[in-house]
């Protein structure tokens, strides 16, 4: 009796079960782990929203065109409008408390989470839109099924590159040459205080990161990518600083000669094997990425075929 009033009622069967999978989706991609952002809840409940509405949008649209009213594609742009607002809204928001954080996030990273909360409102329209269609054309079987498989595929786009896809973490001494200090062969800063000296010989930990190519090289020199690092594992791990202390900040710098980056960090938390696997688990930025190899290859491609 329910599968003949689904198979009677395609439209509003479409919209419930198009809703309800973008709803899903977004669901499935809302995450608040150790970076504790999105806030909970109200942080939450803004997304979740925004999730139900993008997961409207993207049902009605189907059955709208199904019946050939194509002021659809308005709704459709305005959502997009609005999601656009809501990238600029995390960036706002973000901005104004990274200069609260011990290790800011840098504007890079706070870019790409700006970036990520509106890609993910396109995505849960899509599996909406999707589930829809499939209902309208086929039945709601279809649905379903094409409703399940969306949404492992958007779990797989959820997941991102890290920082061990373009380089080796290998985790090195601290070295310190009177005030100067090392991390491994990579000359970091010079550290006047005695008592600075002692809290990094005491809590510091070292890391070098051997890029695998010549675009690896380029995207860990990004100052965005170094901030990320450093930001991720002091707020994994904690920091052994307060306010006013810069001799004591986390710092990334260049080996110029082999374009490795070496890390220093102090954590609140020295557990070595935590440490190295917060380094390895830092994500890679998009906005960091670059392919200047690929850039020249066609570049002397095009010159040859001129």
């Amino acid at each position: 009796m329910m599968l003949d009033w689904f198979n009677a009622h395609k439209d509003l069967t479409g919209v419930i079960m198009g809703t309800s999978f973008g709803l899903a989706a977004r669901v499935t991609m809302l995450r608040s782990d150790y970076r504790q952002y999105p806030a909970y809840p109200h942080g939450k409940i803004i997304h979740l929203a925004l999730g139900l509405i993008a997961g409207a949008l993207g049902a009605v649209a189907v059955p709208a065109l199904y019946n050939k009213d194509y002021t659809a594609i308005t709704f459709l742009a305005l959502a997009a409008q609005q999601f656009r607002e809501v990238r600029n809204m995390e960036r706002s928001t973000l901005t104004a408390i990274d200069h609260l954080e011990l290790v800011p996030r840098g504007a890079a990273y706070i870019e790409g989470i700006a970036v990520v909360f509106e890609g993910r409102n396109y995505l849960a329209i899509f599996t909406a839109f999707l589930s829809s269609l499939c209902v309208m054309l086929i039945g709601w079987w279809a649905g379903l099924a094409v409703g399940v498989l969306s949404l492992i595929v958007v779990h797989v786009f959820m997941r991102g590159k890290s920082i061990t896809h373009i380089a080796e973490v290998e985790m090195v001494p601290l070295r310190l040459d009177g005030p100067n200090l090392y991390v491994g062969d990579i000359y970091m800063m010079n550290v006047g205080l005695e008592e600075n000296r002692d809290i990094i010989k005491e809590e510091g930990l070292g890391f070098i990161l051997t890029p695998k190519n010549d675009d690896a090289k380029v995207t860990i020199a990004n100052m965005g990518q170094r901030q990320a690092i450093l930001h991720d594992v002091s707020t994994r791990l904690g920091v052994y600083r307060d306010d006013g202390d810069p001799a004591l900040l986390p710092i990334g710098k260049l080996g110029l000669k082999t374009g490795n980056l070496g890390i220093m960090v102090l954590p609140r938390e020295k557990d070595i094997d935590k440490a190295y696997q917060a380094v390895c688990h830092v994500p890679l930025l998009e906005a960091a990425v670059r392919m200047p190899t690929k850039a020249n290859r066609k570049s002397t491609e095009g010159n040859a075929v001129g």
